[in-house]
């Protein structure tokens, strides 16, 4: 599933937002300063990368899929691109001074992706965990799009509750000096960047082709008939955490 979003591998760079820039400040901040060496994980086609080269720091970015690694590469050819899957990347000896992962922490293995980024990063290292959560600015959209998809596939998606990797990265006892930035913004789109954004998500990659077909016709529908713009309450958290020296 860590590959699933190959399939839209130019899309995917356009259609998603982008991270805030205070994210750069708030990692170097809390780190004490700019890292020597930067690994991100999980890291596509490099919307997060974007961002987190404002950090300074020589970045090596671990994906497994190849098709958003060669997008990556591309993109960014100051960057060191490794393909392969976190749980097969072998960490630089002696660690990293900053470990990454931004909307990719649920793509890894659960029983060893804290215990994983523990070993990568060296003692006193900083682990920085960051990804968006979508809603709407108006309760009335909310509910008329929740509608258009449930009116062509009622299949309710269980979404995975606010400060649930904060809650994983805390049970697993193995880091200290936890904490967690928010960041809010109002994310205005128009039907077409709306659909484009939707068409990036695993739940509609998972559909057959002719129920995708049928749910962006009636999200389009649901969208146009109040005025052609969507305005998305865009959080992204930011779980920032330390490795025991």
């Amino acid at each position: 599933m860590s590959q699933l979003f190959g399939e839209v591998a130019g899309a995917y760079h356009e259609a998603r937002p982008g991270y805030p820039a205070e994210i750069v400040a708030a990692i170097r901040a809390y780190h004490g300063g700019p890292p020597d060496a930067l690994v991100e994980v999980g890291a596509g086609s490099g919307l997060a990368t974007a961002t987190l080269l404002g950090l300074g720091a020589p970045t090596t970015c671990v994906e497994p899929d190849v098709r958003m690694a060669r997008v990556l590469a591309e993109r960014f050819p100051q960057v060191e691109v490794v393909t392969a899957p976190f749980e097969e990347w072998t960490p630089p000896p002696g660690g990293v001074s900053v470990l990454a992962c931004a909307m990719a922490w649920h793509w890894l293995d659960p029983a060893t992706r804290n215990r994983r980024s523990h070993d990568a990063l060296r003692p006193g290292g900083t682990l920085a965990v960051f990804g968006h959560r979508y809603d709407y600015v108006d309760p009335g959209q909310r509910a008329a799009i929740r509608a258009a998809f449930e009116s062509v596939d009622p299949h309710q998606r269980n979404d995975r509750p606010d400060g649930w990797f904060h809650d994983d990265i805390a049970g697993s006892g193995l880091f200290t000096d936890l904490r967690v930035p928010v960041f809010r913004r109002d994310l205005p789109l128009d039907t077409a960047a709306y659909l484009r954004l939707l068409g990036t998500f695993s739940p509609q990659l998972r559909r057959p082709p002719a129920l995708r077909d049928r749910v962006l016709a009636a999200v389009r529908a649901a969208i146009d008939g109040f005025g052609g713009t969507v305005v998305l309450d865009l959080r992204t958290t930011l779980v920032l955490a330390r490795r025991p020296a």
